[in-house]
């Protein structure tokens, strides 16, 4: 029976333990990264073969880039709010940065990074206010970006 690739680590990597940076600065106190995907479209060309029957061909079509949610208690800082206010204010050059997601192990170390590109905050949501109520202000940002890769 096969037993993997030998000398590699067999470990699921846990999703618990992630950060984000923006440019090469960390950020940190995300509780959630979601939308993080590579996705190409699909080109479908009908044609008839020589003997007149219909035949569907699937061909690779146009790179689909993500958008990126994440989600983090709200806090005193503004740096994510910035960054959106650039877009707002159609500042584009100052809006779009680079950034990674990056995945550790359960002694710290980087096992993944996933790298995004030309990104700018296109959504900031902060969850509703209740009188009475403990759970933390929530704040949600969305990120659109041109290129997502794995590169760890």
């Amino acid at each position: 029976m096969p037993a993997g690739v030998p000398n590699l680590p067999q470990d699921a990597l846990s999703s618990q333990r992630f950060s984000i940076e923006i440019d090469s600065v960390s950020l940190a106190q995300f509780q959630e990264v979601s939308g993080a995907s590579s996705e190409v479209d699909v080109i479908e060309v009908k044609e008839v073969d020589k003997t007149g029957r219909p035949t569907l061909k699937k061909q690779i079509g146009a790179l689909k880039p993500p958008t990126i949610t994440l989600k983090r208690a709200a806090n005193q800082s503004m740096d994510l709010w910035n960054w959106h206010q650039a877009a707002l204010d159609g500042k584009l050059k100052d809006a779009r940065r680079n950034g990674s997601i990056v995945q550790y192990d359960f002694e710290h170390q980087e096992v993944a990074r996933y790298n995004f590109t030309n990104a700018w905050v296109s959504k900031v949501t902060v969850s509703g206010f209740k009188a009475g109520d403990n759970a933390p202000s929530v704040e949600e940002i969305t990120i659109v970006c041109e290129t997502f890769a794995r590169v760890k």
